[in-house]
């Protein structure tokens, strides 16, 4: 009876070192993850500070470009008007002939 209980105890002995053992190594394992996880993070938050700047850049080069086309329409609008004047002078002065 006694080489029995012997052989059980020392059979837990054996199990339950391996337990801590696997324990031990799921631990670094998951201090690992964790800072992949703050790496991650960090770059995530990085990237969205990014796109952040990207769209205000992307919004401001929008406003400027449709500043810029308002700009070239209104002085290409001038020079038609001028030449719709211009013709008009031309068809009165003809009229006074």
């Amino acid at each position: 009876m006694t080489e029995n209980r012997d052989k059980l105890l020392l059979d837990l002995e054996v199990r339950l070192r391996q337990v801590l053992l696997l324990c031990d190594k799921l631990k670094q394992e998951n201090n690992h993850l964790k800072d992949e996880l703050v790496l991650k993070d960090s770059k995530i938050d990085s990237i969205k500070e990014e796109l952040s700047q990207m769209s205000q850049k992307y919004d401001n080069l929008k406003m400027v470009r449709t500043i810029t086309a308002a700009t070239v329409d209104v002085d290409t609008a001038k020079l038609k008007l001028s030449k719709l004047v211009r013709e008009v002078d031309k068809c009165i002065g003809l009229l006074k002939k």
